[in-house]
């Protein structure tokens, strides 16, 4: 009688094993694939015209130009685009 519980809890372990594992592999697939959201790349912009206050790197400044000018195109709030002068 104690074996056929024991293998009934494994299957149960293993079933909520799969399942939870499932839900995982689903939850970060969504997280991967809304790497392309508006809201994901606008923290992303922000953070790096932070990032430019600290350094005044000219060069990375021409890059977040780029990068704001691709996001004004296609989403919205539109972000105002830098001086780099």
């Amino acid at each position: 009688m104690f074996q056929q519980w024991k293998l009934i809890s494994q299957k149960t372990n293993l079933k909520y094993f799969i399942i939870i594992g499932s839900v995982s592999l689903f939850a970060l697939i969504l997280v991967l694939n809304s790497d392309d959201s508006c809201g994901v790349s606008h923290i992303q912009i922000i953070s790096q015209i932070n990032s430019y206050e600290k350094t005044l790197d000219p060069e990375f400044c021409e890059e977040i130009v780029e990068r704001i000018d691709t996001f004004n195109e296609i989403c919205e709030p539109k972000i105002e685009i830098l001086d780099c002068g």
